[in-house]
Protein backbone atom coordinates (compact mmCIF):
# COMPACT_ATOMS: atom_id res chain seq x y z
CA UNK A 1 0.00 0.00 0.00
CA UNK A 2 1.25 3.50 -0.86
CA UNK A 3 0.99 5.50 2.37
CA UNK A 4 -0.08 9.14 1.88
CA UNK A 5 -2.34 9.87 4.85
CA UNK A 6 -0.82 12.72 6.84
CA UNK A 7 1.53 13.81 4.04
CA UNK A 8 1.19 17.14 2.25
CA UNK A 9 -0.32 17.09 -1.22
CA UNK A 10 3.12 17.80 -2.68
CA UNK A 11 4.70 14.89 -0.81
CA UNK A 12 1.76 12.73 -1.84
CA UNK A 13 2.21 13.60 -5.50
CA UNK A 14 5.82 12.44 -5.46
CA UNK A 15 5.08 9.35 -3.34
CA UNK A 16 2.28 8.15 -5.62
CA UNK A 17 4.19 8.78 -8.84
CA UNK A 18 7.19 6.88 -7.50
CA UNK A 19 5.00 4.07 -6.28
CA UNK A 20 3.45 3.73 -9.71
CA UNK A 21 6.83 3.37 -11.42
CA UNK A 22 7.45 6.97 -12.52
CA UNK A 23 11.19 7.66 -12.25
CA UNK A 24 11.43 10.88 -14.29
CA UNK A 25 9.58 14.21 -14.13
CA UNK A 26 10.09 16.55 -17.08
CA UNK A 27 9.05 20.05 -16.13
CA UNK A 28 8.52 23.59 -17.32
CA UNK A 29 6.53 24.78 -14.35
CA UNK A 30 5.21 27.97 -12.80
CA UNK A 31 5.33 29.34 -9.29
CA UNK A 32 2.35 27.23 -8.17
CA UNK A 33 4.69 24.25 -7.84
CA UNK A 34 6.66 25.69 -4.89
CA UNK A 35 5.33 22.99 -2.49
CA UNK A 36 6.62 20.25 -4.82
CA UNK A 37 10.02 21.91 -5.11
CA UNK A 38 10.21 21.97 -1.32
CA UNK A 39 9.24 18.31 -1.19
CA UNK A 40 11.93 17.47 -3.74
CA UNK A 41 14.50 19.29 -1.61
CA UNK A 42 13.68 17.09 1.39
CA UNK A 43 15.80 13.97 1.97
CA UNK A 44 13.67 11.05 0.76
CA UNK A 45 12.35 8.59 3.35
CA UNK A 46 14.67 5.69 4.09
CA UNK A 47 14.59 2.95 1.45
CA UNK A 48 12.50 5.15 -0.87
CA UNK A 49 13.47 7.00 -4.01
CA UNK A 50 11.87 10.01 -5.63
CA UNK A 51 11.60 10.62 -9.38
CA UNK A 52 14.45 12.59 -10.93
CA UNK A 53 13.33 16.11 -11.82
CA UNK A 54 14.45 17.81 -15.05
CA UNK A 55 13.61 21.47 -15.71
CA UNK A 56 13.35 21.98 -19.46
CA UNK A 57 12.60 25.71 -19.91
CA UNK A 58 9.65 25.18 -22.30
CA UNK A 59 6.45 23.14 -22.21
CA UNK A 60 6.89 21.59 -25.68
CA UNK A 61 10.36 20.46 -24.66
CA UNK A 62 8.96 18.94 -21.46
CA UNK A 63 6.24 16.96 -23.25
CA UNK A 64 8.64 16.05 -26.06
CA UNK A 65 11.14 14.74 -23.53
CA UNK A 66 8.44 12.65 -21.86
CA UNK A 67 7.54 11.24 -25.26
CA UNK A 68 11.15 10.40 -26.14
CA UNK A 69 11.77 8.87 -22.73
CA UNK A 70 8.64 6.72 -22.91
CA UNK A 71 9.50 5.54 -26.43
CA UNK A 72 13.09 4.68 -25.54
CA UNK A 73 12.40 2.94 -22.21
CA UNK A 74 8.78 1.78 -22.22
CA UNK A 75 8.43 3.47 -18.81
CA UNK A 76 5.76 5.94 -17.69
CA UNK A 77 7.07 9.52 -17.30
CA UNK A 78 5.43 12.50 -15.63
CA UNK A 79 5.32 16.11 -16.81
CA UNK A 80 4.87 19.22 -14.67
CA UNK A 81 3.90 22.40 -16.48
CA UNK A 82 2.45 25.81 -15.66
CA UNK A 83 -1.28 26.25 -15.39
CA UNK A 84 -3.52 27.39 -18.28
CA UNK A 85 -0.79 29.17 -20.25
CA UNK A 86 1.60 26.24 -19.94
CA UNK A 87 -1.15 23.81 -20.87
CA UNK A 88 -1.83 25.77 -24.04
CA UNK A 89 1.87 25.81 -24.94
CA UNK A 90 1.95 22.03 -24.45
CA UNK A 91 -1.30 21.22 -26.27
CA UNK A 92 0.22 20.57 -29.71
CA UNK A 93 2.77 18.16 -28.25
CA UNK A 94 0.04 16.51 -26.18
CA UNK A 95 -2.05 15.98 -29.30
CA UNK A 96 0.94 14.32 -30.95
CA UNK A 97 1.38 11.99 -27.96
CA UNK A 98 -2.32 11.15 -28.11
CA UNK A 99 -2.12 10.13 -31.76
CA UNK A 100 1.12 8.22 -31.19
CA UNK A 101 -0.38 6.50 -28.13
CA UNK A 102 2.52 7.55 -25.89
CA UNK A 103 1.73 7.27 -22.17
CA UNK A 104 2.53 10.12 -19.79
CA UNK A 105 0.95 11.81 -16.74
CA UNK A 106 0.80 15.57 -17.28
CA UNK A 107 0.26 17.79 -14.24
CA UNK A 108 -0.55 21.48 -14.01
CA UNK A 109 -1.16 23.71 -11.05
CA UNK A 110 -4.36 25.61 -10.39
CA UNK A 111 -5.95 27.83 -7.76
CA UNK A 112 -9.48 27.38 -6.43
CA UNK A 113 -9.26 29.73 -3.40
CA UNK A 114 -7.79 32.85 -5.03
CA UNK A 115 -6.33 33.94 -1.70
CA UNK A 116 -9.69 34.02 0.07
CA UNK A 117 -9.10 30.90 2.17
CA UNK A 118 -6.88 30.49 5.20
CA UNK A 119 -3.40 29.28 4.49
CA UNK A 120 -0.76 30.31 1.93
CA UNK A 121 -1.94 32.89 -0.60
CA UNK A 122 -1.22 31.82 -4.20
CA UNK A 123 -1.01 35.45 -5.32
CA UNK A 124 -3.02 38.10 -7.16
CA UNK A 125 -1.95 36.80 -10.57
CA UNK A 126 -4.50 34.01 -10.24
CA UNK A 127 -7.38 36.47 -10.07
CA UNK A 128 -6.40 38.55 -13.06
CA UNK A 129 -4.20 36.50 -15.36
CA UNK A 130 -3.80 32.78 -14.78
CA UNK A 131 -7.26 31.31 -14.22
CA UNK A 132 -9.83 30.30 -16.84
CA UNK A 133 -13.40 29.14 -16.43
CA UNK A 134 -13.32 25.36 -16.17
CA UNK A 135 -9.61 25.29 -15.37
CA UNK A 136 -6.68 24.03 -17.46
CA UNK A 137 -8.10 20.52 -17.85
CA UNK A 138 -10.91 21.94 -19.93
CA UNK A 139 -8.48 23.74 -22.25
CA UNK A 140 -6.70 20.55 -23.34
CA UNK A 141 -9.50 17.99 -23.12
CA UNK A 142 -9.38 17.23 -26.86
CA UNK A 143 -5.60 16.69 -26.78
CA UNK A 144 -5.43 14.04 -24.06
CA UNK A 145 -6.90 10.63 -23.40
CA UNK A 146 -8.40 11.70 -20.05
CA UNK A 147 -8.30 14.83 -17.93
CA UNK A 148 -9.55 15.92 -14.54
CA UNK A 149 -9.28 18.94 -12.26
CA UNK A 150 -8.97 17.70 -8.68
CA UNK A 151 -11.88 19.25 -6.77
CA UNK A 152 -11.30 18.04 -3.22
CA UNK A 153 -8.13 17.05 -1.42
CA UNK A 154 -9.53 13.70 -0.31
CA UNK A 155 -9.46 12.37 -3.89
CA UNK A 156 -5.96 13.59 -4.77
CA UNK A 157 -4.06 10.35 -3.91
CA UNK A 158 -6.53 8.12 -5.73
CA UNK A 159 -6.70 10.47 -8.71
CA UNK A 160 -2.93 10.46 -9.15
CA UNK A 161 -2.87 6.69 -8.99
CA UNK A 162 -5.74 6.40 -11.44
CA UNK A 163 -4.01 8.78 -13.84
CA UNK A 164 -0.98 6.47 -13.96
CA UNK A 165 -3.22 3.47 -14.56
CA UNK A 166 -5.16 5.17 -17.35
CA UNK A 167 -2.03 6.44 -19.11
CA UNK A 168 -0.63 2.92 -19.44
CA UNK A 169 -3.92 1.14 -20.15
CA UNK A 170 -4.51 0.45 -23.83
CA UNK A 171 -4.82 2.40 -25.95
CA UNK A 172 -2.01 4.21 -24.15
CA UNK A 173 -1.79 7.97 -24.16
CA UNK A 174 -1.29 11.21 -22.22
CA UNK A 175 -3.55 11.95 -19.28
CA UNK A 176 -3.94 15.31 -17.59
CA UNK A 177 -4.49 16.29 -13.95
CA UNK A 178 -4.70 19.83 -12.63
CA UNK A 179 -3.88 20.07 -8.92
CA UNK A 180 -4.96 23.14 -6.93
CA UNK A 181 -2.02 24.77 -5.20
CA UNK A 182 -4.06 24.87 -2.00
CA UNK A 183 -4.16 21.05 -1.90
CA UNK A 184 -0.41 20.81 -2.38
CA UNK A 185 0.00 22.55 1.01
CA UNK A 186 -2.81 20.61 2.74
CA UNK A 187 -2.38 17.36 4.66
CA UNK A 188 -3.97 14.32 3.05
CA UNK A 189 -6.69 12.34 4.79
CA UNK A 190 -6.63 9.26 2.54
CA UNK A 191 -4.33 6.69 1.01
CA UNK A 192 -4.69 5.67 -2.63
CA UNK A 193 -6.90 2.60 -2.94
CA UNK A 194 -4.25 0.00 -3.76
CA UNK A 195 -0.81 -0.75 -5.17
CA UNK A 196 -2.21 -2.15 -8.36
CA UNK A 197 -0.82 -1.02 -11.68
CA UNK A 198 -2.58 -0.94 -15.00
CA UNK A 199 -4.47 -3.95 -16.24
CA UNK A 200 -2.28 -5.77 -18.76
CA UNK A 201 -3.48 -5.66 -22.33
CA UNK A 202 -5.09 -8.94 -23.33
CA UNK A 203 -3.69 -11.23 -25.98
CA UNK A 204 -5.80 -11.35 -29.14
CA UNK A 205 -8.61 -13.91 -29.29
CA UNK A 206 -7.23 -17.42 -29.83
CA UNK A 207 -9.85 -18.19 -32.47
CA UNK A 208 -8.85 -15.05 -34.35
CA UNK A 209 -5.19 -16.05 -34.15
CA UNK A 210 -6.01 -19.43 -35.68
CA UNK A 211 -7.97 -17.69 -38.45
CA UNK A 212 -5.02 -15.37 -39.09
CA UNK A 213 -2.70 -18.40 -39.29
CA UNK A 214 -5.06 -19.96 -41.84
CA UNK A 215 -4.94 -16.80 -43.97
CA UNK A 216 -1.14 -16.53 -43.88
CA UNK A 217 -0.54 -20.22 -44.57
CA UNK A 218 -3.05 -20.30 -47.41
CA UNK A 219 -1.64 -17.23 -49.15
CA UNK A 220 0.62 -17.42 -52.17
CA UNK A 221 2.09 -13.98 -51.61
CA UNK A 222 1.36 -12.51 -48.15
CA UNK A 223 2.99 -9.25 -47.04
CA UNK A 224 3.29 -7.58 -43.64
CA UNK A 225 2.99 -3.81 -43.25
CA UNK A 226 4.00 -2.12 -40.00
CA UNK A 227 4.44 1.46 -38.81
CA UNK A 228 4.42 1.41 -34.99
CA UNK A 229 5.15 -2.17 -33.84
CA UNK A 230 8.79 -1.23 -33.28
CA UNK A 231 7.97 0.53 -30.02
CA UNK A 232 9.33 -2.70 -28.48
CA UNK A 233 12.53 -4.44 -29.58
CA UNK A 234 11.01 -7.75 -28.53
CA UNK A 235 8.14 -7.18 -30.95
CA UNK A 236 10.67 -6.58 -33.73
CA UNK A 237 12.29 -9.92 -32.90
CA UNK A 238 8.90 -11.62 -33.20
CA UNK A 239 8.26 -9.91 -36.56
CA UNK A 240 11.62 -11.17 -37.83
CA UNK A 241 10.69 -14.69 -36.68
CA UNK A 242 7.33 -14.41 -38.45
CA UNK A 243 8.78 -13.10 -41.71
CA UNK A 244 11.53 -15.72 -41.81
CA UNK A 245 9.10 -18.52 -41.00
CA UNK A 246 6.75 -17.53 -43.82
CA UNK A 247 9.41 -16.32 -46.24
CA UNK A 248 7.57 -13.04 -46.70
CA UNK A 249 8.45 -9.36 -46.75
CA UNK A 250 7.87 -6.68 -44.13
CA UNK A 251 7.13 -3.23 -45.54
CA UNK A 252 7.29 0.00 -43.59
CA UNK A 253 5.80 3.30 -44.72
CA UNK A 254 7.27 6.71 -45.26
CA UNK A 255 5.66 7.84 -42.00
CA UNK A 256 6.87 4.98 -39.85
CA UNK A 257 7.43 6.11 -36.28
CA UNK A 258 9.84 3.37 -35.20
CA UNK A 259 12.26 0.85 -36.65
CA UNK A 260 9.80 -1.99 -37.14
CA UNK A 261 12.11 -4.40 -38.98
CA UNK A 262 15.91 -4.45 -39.49
CA UNK A 263 16.51 -2.26 -42.52
CA UNK A 264 19.37 -4.35 -43.89
CA UNK A 265 17.42 -7.60 -43.57
CA UNK A 266 16.86 -9.34 -46.94
CA UNK A 267 13.12 -9.53 -46.24
CA UNK A 268 12.74 -5.77 -45.77
CA UNK A 269 10.36 -4.64 -48.49
CA UNK A 270 11.09 -0.90 -48.53
CA UNK A 271 8.78 2.01 -47.75
CA UNK A 272 6.08 1.97 -50.42
CA UNK A 273 3.27 -0.47 -49.59
CA UNK A 274 1.34 0.61 -52.69
CA UNK A 275 3.99 -1.16 -54.77
CA UNK A 276 2.67 -4.51 -53.47
CA UNK A 277 -1.09 -3.96 -53.26
CA UNK A 278 -1.82 -5.55 -56.63
CA UNK A 279 0.47 -8.57 -56.25
CA UNK A 280 -0.30 -9.57 -52.65
CA UNK A 281 -3.21 -11.87 -51.86
CA UNK A 282 -3.07 -11.40 -48.05
CA UNK A 283 -2.00 -8.17 -46.33
CA UNK A 284 -1.25 -8.26 -42.62
CA UNK A 285 -1.44 -4.78 -41.07
CA UNK A 286 0.58 -4.89 -37.85
CA UNK A 287 0.30 -1.70 -35.76
CA UNK A 288 -0.18 0.35 -38.88
CA UNK A 289 -2.10 3.63 -38.88
CA UNK A 290 -2.15 4.72 -42.55
CA UNK A 291 -0.60 1.95 -44.69
CA UNK A 292 -1.63 3.62 -47.97
CA UNK A 293 -3.51 6.68 -49.14
CA UNK A 294 -6.30 7.24 -49.77
CA UNK A 295 -7.77 4.30 -47.86
CA UNK A 296 -10.06 3.44 -50.79
CA UNK A 297 -6.99 2.99 -53.00
CA UNK A 298 -6.22 -0.27 -51.29
CA UNK A 299 -6.11 -3.82 -52.63
CA UNK A 300 -8.84 -5.33 -54.78
CA UNK A 301 -11.86 -7.26 -53.48
CA UNK A 302 -10.13 -10.63 -53.70
CA UNK A 303 -7.31 -9.62 -51.34
CA UNK A 304 -7.77 -10.37 -47.65
CA UNK A 305 -6.65 -7.75 -45.11
CA UNK A 306 -5.97 -8.71 -41.49
CA UNK A 307 -5.27 -6.18 -38.71
CA UNK A 308 -3.60 -6.68 -35.33
CA UNK A 309 -3.12 -3.86 -32.84
CA UNK A 310 -4.08 -2.72 -29.37
CA UNK A 311 -6.26 -0.06 -31.00
CA UNK A 312 -6.85 -1.46 -34.49
CA UNK A 313 -9.72 0.73 -35.70
CA UNK A 314 -8.30 4.02 -34.35
CA UNK A 315 -11.36 5.31 -32.53
CA UNK A 316 -9.65 8.67 -31.89
CA UNK A 317 -9.49 9.49 -35.61
CA UNK A 318 -12.47 11.07 -37.42
CA UNK A 319 -11.91 8.87 -40.48
CA UNK A 320 -9.95 5.72 -41.14
CA UNK A 321 -11.73 3.87 -43.93
CA UNK A 322 -9.45 0.89 -44.58
CA UNK A 323 -10.75 -2.49 -45.74
CA UNK A 324 -10.58 -5.05 -42.92
CA UNK A 325 -11.49 -8.73 -43.29
CA UNK A 326 -10.07 -9.91 -39.97
CA UNK A 327 -9.64 -7.53 -37.02
CA UNK A 328 -7.70 -8.67 -33.95
CA UNK A 329 -7.47 -6.50 -30.86
CA UNK A 330 -4.71 -7.37 -28.44
CA UNK A 331 -1.27 -6.74 -27.03
CA UNK A 332 1.05 -7.15 -30.00
CA UNK A 333 4.00 -9.02 -28.49
CA UNK A 334 2.01 -11.76 -26.77
CA UNK A 335 -0.36 -12.04 -29.74
CA UNK A 336 2.56 -12.53 -32.13
CA UNK A 337 4.03 -15.15 -29.81
CA UNK A 338 0.76 -17.09 -29.93
CA UNK A 339 0.60 -16.71 -33.70
CA UNK A 340 4.14 -18.09 -34.03
CA UNK A 341 3.26 -21.07 -31.82
CA UNK A 342 0.27 -21.80 -34.06
CA UNK A 343 2.27 -21.42 -37.28
CA UNK A 344 5.23 -23.51 -36.12
CA UNK A 345 2.88 -26.28 -35.14
CA UNK A 346 1.54 -26.39 -38.69
CA UNK A 347 4.48 -25.41 -40.92
CA UNK A 348 6.65 -28.32 -42.07
CA UNK A 349 10.34 -27.80 -41.41
CA UNK A 350 12.27 -26.75 -44.48
CA UNK A 351 9.14 -25.77 -46.42
CA UNK A 352 10.53 -25.38 -49.93
CA UNK A 353 7.76 -23.08 -51.11
CA UNK A 354 8.44 -20.58 -48.35
CA UNK A 355 12.20 -20.79 -48.99
CA UNK A 356 11.69 -20.01 -52.68
CA UNK A 357 9.47 -17.07 -51.78
CA UNK A 358 12.09 -15.74 -49.37
CA UNK A 359 14.75 -16.00 -52.08
CA UNK A 360 12.65 -13.91 -54.45
CA UNK A 361 12.27 -11.23 -51.79
CA UNK A 362 16.01 -11.34 -51.08
CA UNK A 363 16.90 -10.68 -54.71
CA UNK A 364 14.34 -7.89 -54.86
CA UNK A 365 15.74 -6.32 -51.70
CA UNK A 366 19.34 -6.49 -52.93
CA UNK A 367 18.41 -4.85 -56.22
CA UNK A 368 16.50 -2.08 -54.44
CA UNK A 369 19.35 -1.31 -52.07
CA UNK A 370 21.88 -1.39 -54.92
CA UNK A 371 19.86 1.23 -56.83
CA UNK A 372 19.54 3.40 -53.73
CA UNK A 373 23.30 3.29 -53.16
CA UNK A 374 24.04 4.14 -56.79
CA UNK A 375 21.58 7.02 -56.61
CA UNK A 376 23.23 8.46 -53.49
CA UNK A 377 26.73 8.10 -54.90
CA UNK A 378 25.68 9.92 -58.06
CA UNK A 379 25.28 13.05 -55.89
CA UNK A 380 28.68 12.91 -54.17
CA UNK A 381 29.96 15.88 -56.16
CA UNK A 382 26.67 17.73 -56.64
CA UNK A 383 26.41 21.26 -55.35
CA UNK A 384 24.14 22.36 -53.71
CA UNK A 385 24.29 19.24 -51.55
CA UNK A 386 21.61 16.60 -52.06
CA UNK A 387 19.63 15.11 -49.17
CA UNK A 388 20.39 11.55 -50.31
CA UNK A 389 24.12 12.18 -50.12
CA UNK A 390 23.80 13.56 -46.58
CA UNK A 391 21.84 10.50 -45.39
CA UNK A 392 24.29 8.15 -47.13
CA UNK A 393 27.32 9.82 -45.54
CA UNK A 394 25.69 9.88 -42.11
CA UNK A 395 25.18 6.15 -42.34
CA UNK A 396 28.92 5.70 -42.97
CA UNK A 397 29.92 7.46 -39.74
CA UNK A 398 27.02 6.44 -37.53
CA UNK A 399 28.25 4.92 -34.24
CA UNK A 400 27.02 1.38 -33.65
CA UNK A 401 25.02 2.45 -30.60
CA UNK A 402 23.59 5.65 -32.09
CA UNK A 403 19.97 6.64 -31.54
CA UNK A 404 18.13 8.76 -34.11
CA UNK A 405 15.18 11.12 -33.74
CA UNK A 406 13.80 12.38 -37.04
CA UNK A 407 11.78 15.57 -37.49
CA UNK A 408 11.80 16.16 -41.21
CA UNK A 409 9.11 16.09 -43.87
CA UNK A 410 10.55 16.03 -47.37
CA UNK A 411 13.84 14.39 -46.28
CA UNK A 412 12.20 11.50 -44.42
CA UNK A 413 12.31 8.91 -47.19
CA UNK A 414 16.05 9.38 -47.69
CA UNK A 415 16.60 8.98 -43.95
CA UNK A 416 14.72 5.68 -43.97
CA UNK A 417 16.46 4.33 -47.06
CA UNK A 418 20.05 5.07 -46.13
CA UNK A 419 20.25 4.73 -42.34
CA UNK A 420 20.22 0.95 -42.51
CA UNK A 421 22.74 0.30 -39.73
CA UNK A 422 20.29 1.26 -37.00
CA UNK A 423 19.26 -1.39 -34.51
CA UNK A 424 15.72 -1.92 -33.19
CA UNK A 425 14.88 0.53 -30.43
CA UNK A 426 17.16 3.23 -31.85
CA UNK A 427 14.92 5.18 -34.25
CA UNK A 428 11.99 7.42 -33.31
CA UNK A 429 9.84 9.87 -35.20
CA UNK A 430 9.72 13.30 -33.61
CA UNK A 431 7.04 14.99 -35.66
CA UNK A 432 3.83 12.96 -35.57
CA UNK A 433 0.91 15.34 -35.13
CA UNK A 434 2.87 18.54 -35.68
CA UNK A 435 6.30 20.12 -35.89
CA UNK A 436 8.05 21.47 -32.83
CA UNK A 437 8.79 18.39 -30.71
CA UNK A 438 11.82 16.82 -32.40
CA UNK A 439 14.47 18.40 -30.18
CA UNK A 440 12.46 17.60 -27.05
CA UNK A 441 11.99 14.00 -28.16
CA UNK A 442 15.74 13.69 -28.77
CA UNK A 443 16.46 15.05 -25.30
CA UNK A 444 14.04 12.53 -23.80
CA UNK A 445 15.86 9.74 -25.62
CA UNK A 446 19.14 11.14 -24.29
CA UNK A 447 17.72 11.16 -20.76
CA UNK A 448 16.86 7.49 -21.26
CA UNK A 449 20.32 6.61 -22.60
CA UNK A 450 22.74 9.35 -21.47
CA UNK A 451 25.85 7.41 -22.52
CA UNK A 452 24.70 6.74 -26.08
CA UNK A 453 25.05 9.20 -28.98
CA UNK A 454 21.69 10.77 -29.83
CA UNK A 455 21.24 12.55 -33.15
CA UNK A 456 18.28 14.72 -34.10
CA UNK A 457 17.70 15.04 -37.84
CA UNK A 458 15.67 18.16 -38.50
CA UNK A 459 14.68 20.46 -41.34
CA UNK A 460 15.27 24.18 -41.04
CA UNK A 461 11.50 24.69 -41.18
CA UNK A 462 10.99 22.26 -38.31
CA UNK A 463 13.83 23.85 -36.36
CA UNK A 464 12.05 27.19 -36.44
CA UNK A 465 9.02 25.58 -34.77
CA UNK A 466 11.10 23.97 -32.02
CA UNK A 467 12.14 25.80 -28.84
CA UNK A 468 15.77 25.57 -29.92
CA UNK A 469 17.30 27.82 -27.26
CA UNK A 470 15.53 25.95 -24.48
CA UNK A 471 16.73 22.63 -25.91
CA UNK A 472 20.36 23.72 -26.14
CA UNK A 473 20.15 25.22 -22.68
CA UNK A 474 18.98 21.87 -21.34
CA UNK A 475 21.92 20.12 -23.03
CA UNK A 476 24.31 22.51 -21.33
CA UNK A 477 22.70 22.53 -17.89
CA UNK A 478 22.28 18.78 -17.54
CA UNK A 479 25.37 17.79 -19.55
CA UNK A 480 23.25 15.77 -21.98
CA UNK A 481 24.56 16.81 -25.40
CA UNK A 482 22.92 15.75 -28.64
CA UNK A 483 24.01 16.30 -32.22
CA UNK A 484 21.56 18.21 -34.42
CA UNK A 485 21.86 17.68 -38.17
CA UNK A 486 19.92 20.34 -40.04
CA UNK A 487 18.69 19.67 -43.58
CA UNK A 488 18.60 23.30 -44.60
CA UNK A 489 16.84 24.14 -47.86
CA UNK A 490 16.02 27.70 -46.76
CA UNK A 491 12.30 27.16 -46.75
CA UNK A 492 9.30 24.85 -46.74
CA UNK A 493 9.65 22.36 -49.58
CA UNK A 494 6.56 20.44 -48.47
CA UNK A 495 4.48 23.58 -48.99
CA UNK A 496 6.02 24.30 -52.38
CA UNK A 497 5.48 20.80 -53.72
CA UNK A 498 1.70 21.08 -53.60
CA UNK A 499 1.51 24.11 -55.89
CA UNK A 500 2.76 22.49 -59.13
CA UNK A 501 0.76 19.38 -58.26
CA UNK A 502 -2.51 21.32 -58.00
CA UNK A 503 -1.70 24.11 -60.49
CA UNK A 504 0.82 22.70 -63.02
CA UNK A 505 0.14 25.51 -65.48
CA UNK A 506 -0.54 28.21 -62.89
CA UNK A 507 1.12 31.55 -62.35
CA UNK A 508 3.40 30.32 -59.59
CA UNK A 509 4.99 27.74 -61.90
CA UNK A 510 5.13 30.07 -64.90
CA UNK A 511 6.75 32.94 -63.02
CA UNK A 512 8.62 30.98 -60.33
CA UNK A 513 6.75 33.10 -57.81
CA UNK A 514 6.07 30.71 -54.92
CA UNK A 515 4.55 32.71 -52.09
CA UNK A 516 5.24 32.14 -48.40
CA UNK A 517 7.62 29.20 -48.62
CA UNK A 518 11.05 30.75 -48.02
CA UNK A 519 13.11 31.16 -44.87
CA UNK A 520 15.48 33.83 -46.12
CA UNK A 521 17.97 35.14 -45.55
CA UNK A 522 18.94 31.89 -43.90
CA UNK A 523 20.34 32.57 -40.41
CA UNK A 524 23.76 31.42 -39.34
CA UNK A 525 22.32 28.55 -37.30
CA UNK A 526 25.80 27.23 -36.50
CA UNK A 527 26.36 30.24 -34.25
CA UNK A 528 23.54 29.27 -31.87
CA UNK A 529 25.17 26.36 -30.00
CA UNK A 530 28.22 28.49 -29.27
CA UNK A 531 26.07 30.52 -26.87
CA UNK A 532 25.74 27.31 -24.86
CA UNK A 533 29.41 26.26 -25.02
CA UNK A 534 28.52 24.03 -27.97
CA UNK A 535 29.86 23.37 -31.43
CA UNK A 536 28.38 24.58 -34.73
CA UNK A 537 29.38 24.26 -38.37
CA UNK A 538 27.89 25.21 -41.72
CA UNK A 539 28.52 22.84 -44.63
CA UNK A 540 28.18 23.86 -48.27
CA UNK A 541 30.55 21.45 -50.03
CA UNK A 542 29.47 17.82 -50.58
CA UNK A 543 33.00 16.61 -49.95
CA UNK A 544 32.89 18.12 -46.45
CA UNK A 545 29.70 16.41 -45.29
CA UNK A 546 31.30 13.33 -43.74
CA UNK A 547 34.09 15.28 -42.03
CA UNK A 548 31.61 17.77 -40.57
CA UNK A 549 29.41 14.98 -39.24
CA UNK A 550 32.45 13.33 -37.65
CA UNK A 551 33.40 16.63 -35.99
CA UNK A 552 29.86 17.06 -34.70
CA UNK A 553 29.83 13.54 -33.26
CA UNK A 554 33.21 14.13 -31.63
CA UNK A 555 32.00 17.37 -30.04
CA UNK A 556 28.87 15.68 -28.67
CA UNK A 557 30.96 12.82 -27.28
CA UNK A 558 33.10 15.43 -25.52
CA UNK A 559 30.03 16.97 -23.87
CA UNK A 560 29.06 19.74 -26.28
CA UNK A 561 25.71 20.15 -28.00
CA UNK A 562 26.52 20.31 -31.71
CA UNK A 563 24.65 21.58 -34.75
CA UNK A 564 25.71 20.78 -38.30
CA UNK A 565 23.90 23.09 -40.71
CA UNK A 566 24.00 21.41 -44.13
CA UNK A 567 22.99 23.72 -46.97
CA UNK A 568 20.86 21.98 -49.60
CA UNK A 569 19.34 23.35 -52.79
CA UNK A 570 17.06 26.24 -51.73
CA UNK A 571 13.35 25.76 -52.29
CA UNK A 572 13.33 29.07 -54.16
CA UNK A 573 16.05 29.30 -56.79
Amino acid sequence: MIETKGLTGAQTLLRVLSGMGVDRIFASPGSEWSPVWEALAEPPPQNESMPLYFSSRHEEIAVGMASGYAKATGKLPAVMIHTTVGALHASMALRGALHEQVPMVVLTGESIGFGEDEGPDPGAQWVGHLADIGGPARLVERCVKWGFGVNTKSVLPATLQRACQLATAVPRGPVFVSVPMEYLFDKMTKNPPSDRGSAPAPTADSGGIRELADLLLGAKNPVIISEEAGRSSKIVERIVDLAELLGTAVIETRSTGYLNFPRNHPLHGGYDPEEYLQEADVIFLLSSMVPWHPPSKGPGPGVKVAVLDENPLRAELPYWGFKVDLCLTGEVESSLEQLLVELRRRVPKGNSGFAERAERWRKRSEERRRKWAEEALSFKDKKPIDTRWVAYELNQVLPADAMIVEETITHRLAVHRYLDKLKPGSFFAGSIGGLGTGLGTALGVKAAAPKRPVICLIGDGSFNYDPGLAAMGFCQEYKMPIMIVMFNNCGYLSQKSGIPRYFPNGWAVKTNNFVGISITPSPEYAVLPRAFDGYGEKVEEPGEVRKALERGLKAAAAGQVSLIDIRLEPVVS
